[in-house]
């Protein structure tokens, strides 16, 4: 292997500093040696208090000197002292107020409403058919649309839904993930656990009705599985909108062309529009913020335009359509037309699709913001515009079919197609960005395999774009524009996942009334009821349009869900595996009664083999931050050999777009090996971590951590190799100079049982020996400069033999994604040269 050195000199009080900056367009803050990737600050944990209600523990940051912060030396083996949970590591809910939350409802315009905005193009022409409406039906309808909006956008959704987030984010998932805070309902991650804030009610703090639904949800596997499938679906259901809704709203708009050039064929009207959906998508990579500041004055022009319209015709017109917001009109619609007016409720639900989408993308723009924005302009400009047309239609029957260009007034026409199209164009964005949301949320659950991820905003953390999906949905939306060819024909396909996915959203908000806000079941059924009968309407009347269209969105939806369940499970499964593996390194390595460093004996032999140690600098890569690196125990089994120096390097993201410098680096040493440390590296999604110059950081982090404790005046204790007469010649690292001192330098080895006070160890810690810290100090520059290597680990897993038939065809299928999804030689950006990986099988 080629070798590159590095020599880096230094300055004992005043140290150079050299920048390095993000390759990531999107990563705007710089880093350097010094303080961009970072100081090593281990800062030491406070008291523990525990708040009220629920088990949240808060600690104080010390106020020591930071030298003498680093003299006590913290735990590696426990996540609370090796830097895994610290003050502000869990992710927290963004709170705007003032200027900021006005300029979110405005982005939140741009973007989340395009999609409800645009309705008023179609949901007359799809519920009416090919038959013009007689003023009494269209008044009944009328009436639907207007307690449509009122009910299941405002009070359900608007008043009440965006209350159940998850620290922020919107969506099914979200509030699924939100109760598996509050509830015992899923496995999690190892490695993820130390970031997920646990906030159980205690048995005495909720009521005893509430505490028996969540003992039986807890207990029940069908319901915990129930509540998972729910939130899966929920997902790719929005998903497969996200196909159809940017053809739908786009071709509506372009369909406009009938009214002002009659003659124009299908041919154009769909190339037009297939034109448009690639110019939708290739714009995304600009971010949510810039999309909603460019979007906004169009959806603001469109429904100030909608709703003067609707003034217009209703004082020209028919001023009595007003009689609509009496709910009996709909009633007696409904009764009137029986089993024909249950129909027309697939058409009714096209006024409030989006609604969906309004919820997943929550964690974009906060719940204040969307409020202001649809209960301050949206929703009254709306009902305008229904109001207006309804009052049209009611002298021309004949304008349903295009009601927005048949009511405009004289002259208008071509101005408002325009604006319909510019519009039909942002109507798209509310749900793919709810897809980009949506996503990035079953990412961090491990339902899909790791994708990127771009935070397009350091302001807003929640705004993401997602290139992958960009580009499948570009695919995905231009294709059916293609077959389906008309508004009519996508409406049949859509509307019947939006109506799965509200009624998803109502059953755990629900669960969230009950298990997460402690309200007391009968308190709760009355208003679940109610709204699971409106669901359940819009819904059974969706269905039936299956056969039509519908069939393909639910298809795509149960594909999409298989995939990402089938993830999960093989995930869950390959955690099991990996357990074993997990382990502090005292499994590994041992010091025997004449201080040579040993493999632990794994068959119950007396000793293993003698471990050598080879003169460098070796960086191995670990997931989980706690325990022994897989990389370095089976390093260090399969070679019998270790790195001079050890760094077990643990990169911790944060929901934050960067970390302070003062508080980004942890080191921390193990006590067990010589010169052996921890280094934990708290990121934010902004920060470039992993850059070509990785292995001087972490080197600068190390040798100012020793170099801190040594200046606190606290002895160094580290295991160390024993003296060159009691060790075997493998155990003396090669080109290394080992300065002459005195008896009183080098200590025989502690009893374990009289540690020193001033040392934290783990139970499984060895005797330690002393050091004088300057020996450290030359050990870890000779092995710097000597040869650096970065380790990483290489996990093949295999099924295991004799599996029942469907689990082995299932882990087959993931183990064939997981090969074929991840290439961490391509991710890493630090000389290839320097790079190793270990390979090693595991048994699923």
């Amino acid at each position: 292997m080629a070798n590159t050195n590095t020599t880096i000199q230094f300055q004992d009080d005043v140290d150079q500093i050299r920048r390095t900056r993000s390759r990531d367009p999107a990563t705007t803050t710089g880093t350097d040696l010094n303080d961009g990737i970072v100081f090593s600050r281990t800062v030491s944990m406070g008291p523990r208090t525990l708040s009220m209600g629920r088990r949240t523990l808060s600690r104080g940051r010390s106020t020591e000197p930071s030298a003498l912060r680093h003299a006590k030396s913290l735990d590696p083996e426990d996540p609370e002292e090796s830097g895994l949970n610290r003050p502000g590591d869990y992710k927290q809910k963004q709170i705007f107020k003032g200027s900021q939350l006005f300029f979110l409802a405005y982005q939140s315009i741009g973007v989340i409403y395009g999609d409800i905005g645009t309705s008023p193009l179609y949901v007359f022409s799809s519920v009416f058919g090919s038959t013009p409406p007689a003023r009494d039906d269209l008044i009944g309808v009328l009436s639907l649309i207007i307690w449509s909006l009122i009910m299941m956008v405002t009070l359900k959704y608007i008043l009440i839904i965006l209350h159940a987030d998850n620290q922020g984010e919107g969506g099914t998932f979200s509030c699924y993930s939100l109760l598996s805070r509050y509830a015992n309902i899923t496995n999690r991650d190892p490695r993820e656990e130390p970031l997920v804030q646990l906030q159980r009610w205690r048995t005495n703090e909720i009521p005893a009705s509430t505490l028996a639904v969540r003992n039986t949800l807890e207990r029940s596997t069908f319901l915990k599985g129930l509540l998972k499938t729910i939130g899966v679906l929920a997902v790719t259901m929005v998903m497969s909108d996200g196909v159809l809704t940017p053809a739908q709203s786009v071709l509506g708009a372009v369909q406009g062309l009938n009214v002002v050039v009659p003659n124009i064929t299908y041919a154009t009207v769909v190339g037009t529009t297939c034109g448009i959906l690639l110019l939708l998508f290739i714009i995304q990579p600009l971010g949510t913020t810039k999309i909603g500041v460019t979007f906004a004055p169009v959806i603001i022009l469109w429904l100030g335009l909608l709703a003067a319209f609707g003034i217009y015709n209703i004082v020209k017109f028919d001023a009595g359509v007003f009689i609509a917001f009496n709910p009996g009109e709909a009633f007696g619609y409904l009764i009137r037309h029986k089993t024909d007016g249950w129909l027309s409720l697939g058409g009714v639900l096209l006024a409030f699709t989006g609604v969906e989408a309004l919820f997943a993308d929550l964690g974009a723009f906060s719940m204040r913001a969307i409020q202001i924005s649809w209960l301050g302009y949206c929703l009254p400009t709306l009902l305008l515009a229904y109001i207006g047309q309804a009052a049209y239609i009611s002298v021309n029957p004949e304008a349903y079919a295009y009601p927005v260009f048949a009511t405009a007034p004289p002259g208008c026409q071509v101005f408002i197609l325009v604006v319909a199209i510019l519009a039909a164009i942002v109507a798209s964005q509310a749900i793919i960005t709810a897809t980009f949301q949506l996503l990035s949320q079953i990412i961090k659950l491990s339902y899909f395999p790791q994708i990127q991820v771009i935070h397009t905003s350091k302001n807003y953390h929640n705004q993401l774009y997602v290139p992958l999906v960009n580009y499948l949905l570009c695919i995905g939306t231009v294709i059916i524009t293609a077959v389906y060819k008309n508004t009519t024909a996508l409406g049949n396909a859509y509307g019947v996942c939006v109506m799965f996915v509200t009624f998803f959203d109502t059953c755990m908000t629900t669960l969230a009334a009950l298990i997460v806000w402690r309200v007391k079941p009968y308190y709760v059924v009355l208003p679940w009821l109610i709204f699971a009968c409106m669901d359940g309407a819009f819904l059974s009347s969706a269905l039936t349009k299956v056969p039509q269209g519908a069939w393909f969105t639910i298809t795509l939806a149960a594909v999409l869900a298989s995939i990402l369940i089938l993830w999960r499970y093989g995930k869950e499964q390959q955690w099991t595996a990996e357990k074993e593996d997990r382990l502090p390194l005292s499994q590994f390595v041992k010091i025997d009664q004449d201080g040579v460093y040993r493999l632990v004996a794994q068959q119950g032999g007396k000793g293993g083999e003698p471990i050598s140690f080879t003169n460098g600098f070796g960086i191995f890569f670990d997931k989980g931050g706690i325990n022994t690196p897989t990389a370095f125990s089976h390093f260090i089994n399969k070679l019998v050999s270790a790195p001079q120096v050890i760094v077990f390097f643990h990169m911790r993201p944060l929901e934050y777009p960067t970390v302070p410098a003062d508080e980004r680096f942890v080191v921390s040493q193990i006590r067990l090996l010589p010169n052996c440390y921890r280094v934990i590296c708290r990121h934010g999604f902004m920060d470039e971590i992993v850059t070509p110059d990785l292995a001087a950081i972490i080197y600068r982090h190390v040798r100012q951590y020793v170099l801190d404790k040594s200046r606190s005046g606290v002895s160094l204790r580290a295991a160390s190799p024993p003296p060159a007469e009691a060790q075997p010649t493998s155990n003396i690292p090669p080109n290394t100079t080992t300065p002459t001192t005195s008896s009183a330098d080098v200590k025989p080895p502690l009893d374990p049982e009289k540690k020193s006070d001033t040392t934290t160890s783990s139970a499984h810690d060895e005797p330690l020996h002393d050091l004088p810290s300057d020996l450290t100090l030359s050990q870890l520059q000779a092995a710097y400069d000597h040869r650096i290597l970065y380790i990483i680990g290489k996990e093949e897993m295999h099924v295991k033999p004799k599996t029942a038939i469907w689990r082995k065809i299932l882990l087959s299928i993931f183990l064939f994604m997981r090969d074929n999804t991840r290439n961490k030689m391509a991710n890493l950006k630090v000389p290839t040269e320097r790079l190793v990986e270990i390979g090693f099988v595991k048994e699923v």
